[in-house]
């Protein structure tokens, strides 16, 4: 098998993991989980949704998370050294970033989302595909001039929850134009599960033979369907050696339910049931590549112990098992 040797590691608990929950993060507790992903070694971590709380309740609480993360005591010595990204799908998003960089207190890094469906588009963005990119191409632009960093994300490659398969050669060319719209890199979105282990290995193939920058391209995989572990390694075999994860694998599509309120979200659920859908858990990810002697720069012991409380936060258990089985002891024990 060939795998690269290091690799780095983002998570994205505190934004994609918590948007699918039905009841509040309480604020504070968003904060303890940043402070120690950020304590555990991480180094770009999502933190909140800048869209309408009208439709994500969840992220109405963005300002002060951003400034509670900021002014944090406890990762002072280490905030610095972290991109904090918060998601900005349409216009009013990434100004209001931009504001909130500019008093000192907003994100490193900003995300704008393209699919390769054209009904998960509307349904995402409000826009087609062909006017969100004349969007993109100017907020892109003023997002880099006031300093921002600026992740195109490519979505729904391997597969539409709306319309179903799609193209995959298409993802390769809107990585090309993220990348000469400005982006400073480029997330490839399983966006449901629909990704299977040979066509990762095939799309992310095709992908490292295209680009010139591969430290630039992050694969970030669903486990609806169970799958999420094998591509990892799919995408690993491929070469990737970016990678991003939620603990306890939570996450998804947001929640049109919130605190006993129905909300508008992105509307009705993709499943019959919403507690099938999920990302790959951060915690399985990090001990097997730890197993297969790749290099994350991660305080996987620590990670673990994240994954155990963000159970508590949400009140269930979670689908990683590393939170239940542990790590494979790395000497005899003596018994």
């Amino acid at each position: 098998m060939n795998y690269p040797k290091k690799v780095v590691i983002g998570d994205i608990t505190v934004r994609d993991g918590f948007q699918h929950e039905e009841k509040f993060i309480p604020t504070e507790a968003k904060l303890w989980v940043s402070e120690q992903l950020i304590l555990a070694g991480f180094k770009h971590i999502e933190v909140t949704n800048f869209g309408n709380p009208a439709g994500m309740p969840q992220f109405k609480d963005a300002d002060e998370l951003l400034k509670k993360i900021r002014a944090s005591k406890k990762i002072k010595h280490l905030i610095d050294e972290v991109k904090l990204t918060t998601i900005t799908i349409r216009e009013k998003a990434v100004e209001r970033a931009i504001k909130a960089r500019q008093e000192g207190w907003g994100p490193d890094r900003i995300l704008l989302m393209v699919s390769t469906s054209e009904s998960h588009q509307k349904k995402n963005s409000g826009l087609s595909i062909a006017d969100y990119w004349k969007m993109s191409e100017e907020w892109v632009k003023k997002a880099r001039e006031a300093g921002l960093k600026v992740n195109g994300t490519v979505s729904t490659i391997w597969g539409c929850p709306i319309e179903g398969p799609t193209e995959m050669k298409k993802a390769i060319e809107f990585t090309k134009r993220w990348f000469d719209i400005g982006a400073n890199d480029v997330e490839h979105a399983d966006h449901d599960g629909s990704a299977s282990p040979d066509r990762v290995y095939k799309y992310f193939s095709m992908l490292l033979e295209t680009v010139d920058n591969p430290h630039k391209q992050i694969a970030h995989f669903h486990t609806t369907r169970g799958w999420g572990m094998a591509n990892v390694l799919a995408a690993l075999q491929a070469g990737m050696t970016n990678f991003e994860a939620t603990m306890g694998g939570i996450g998804g599509q947001p929640a049109n339910f919130v605190d006993g309120v129905p909300v508008a979200g992105t509307g009705d659920y993709y499943y019959r049931d919403p507690n099938i859908v999920g990302l790959v858990p951060m915690e399985d990810m990090v001990v097997m590549m730890d197993e297969m002697g790749i290099e994350t720069g991660l305080d996987i012991d620590k990670i673990i112990e994240i994954g155990k409380m963000v159970e508590r936060i949400v009140g269930r258990p979670l689908r990683s098992e590393s939170i239940r089985t542990g790590r494979i002891p790395k000497e005899m024990s003596g018994r």
